[in-house]
C-alpha cells in the first residue's frame, strides 16, 4: 500500500538529513482494505510502515490468505481455472477514497513471477486487473479485482489414470475377440473388472467434487 498525507511532512535538513522513518502501523491513519473472496487468512507480524519526508507512506504486509473460487472442472484434468482476488474498502465511499494500481497487469505478472508456484499442480498463465466502482446502499466504493488464470498440469493424471484405463479397455477388446476359450475369457474378464474397479476408486479420490457438472472423465 502507498498513500500520501500532506500533514506529515518535514524538511530533512532541519532534522539531521533524516528523510524517512519507520513507524508502527497504528501511529497514523492507513487505508483499511478487505479481500472480498477471503475465507481465512494468516496475518503477518510486520505491522510497520515507512514515512517519507514528503508525506508518502509505504506499508508492505505479506500474509497468506484462503479464497473462494468457482471451479469449472468439466475438462479435468485439462482444465483452466480463473479465480478473482478483489481488494476493496467498504468503510470509505469513492468520494473519500479511490484505490489505484501501482503496476499494469503485464508488469505485475513479470514482477511477481518468482512468487508463483512453478513445480506444483498449477501453472499460472495470465493476470489481468480491473478497476471499478461497486455500488452498495446508494454509495460507490472503489474496488480492484485481480483475475488470475491457472492451468492444471495433467501429466500425473495421464500416467496414473488415463493410460491404465485405456490399456484395460484395449486388453478387454483383445480378450473378447481373441482365440481363447470361453473359460479363459471369463477369467480375463473378471481380472479386468477388478482392475477397472480399483482404477474407479482411485479416480473417485482424485476427482474434484462437483454437484452441478461433474468432470467428463468421471462419466465414462
Amino acid at each position: 500500500q502507498e498513500w500520501k498525507t500532506p500533514f506529515a511532512t518535514w524538511n530533512p535538513q532541519d532534522f539531521c538529513n533524516i528523510s524517512e522513518v519507520v513507524l508502527p502501523l497504528d501511529t497514523y491513519w492507513s487505508p483499511p482494505i478487505f479481500i472480498v473472496e477471503r475465507v481465512d487468512e494468516q496475518n503477518s507480524d510486520m505491522n510497520y510502515m515507512t514515512l517519507m519526508h514528503d508525506g508518502s507512506f509505504n506499508s508492505t504486509r505479506p500474509f497468506q490468505v484462503t479464497l473462494t473460487c468457482s471451479l469449472m472442472i468439466f475438462k479435468f484434468p485439462f482444465d483452466t481455472q480463473t479465480c478473482n482476488l478483489s481488494v476493496a474498502s467498504f468503510l470509505y465511499p469513492v468520494t473519500d477514497l479511490v484505490m489505484k494500481i501501482r503496476r499494469a497487469a503485464s508488469e505485475s505478472m513479470n514482477h511477481n513471477q518468482s512468487f508463483f508456484l512453478t513445480d506444483g499442480e498449477w501453472k499460472f498463465t495470465n493476470l489481468s486487473i480491473i478497476e471499478y466502482t461497486e455500488t452498495m446502499d446508494d454509495k460507490g466504493y472503489s474496488v480492484i479485482t485481480y483475475k488470475i488464470s491457472m492451468q492444471r498440469r495433467p501429466t500425473l493424471y495421464i500416467l496414473n489414470l488415463i493410460l491404465p484405463t485405456c490399456a484395460l479397455y484395449l486388453l478387454d477388446m483383445a480378450v473378447l475377440f481373441g482365440p481363447s476359450s470361453l473359460e479363459e475369457k471369463i477369467n480375463f474378464q473378471i481380472a479386468i473388472i477388478l482392475g477397472s474397479s480399483m482404477l474407479a476408486v482411485i479416480l473417485n479420490n482424485s476427482l474434484p467434487t462437483s454437484s452441478n457438472k461433474p468432470p467428463i472423465i468421471g462419466t465414462h
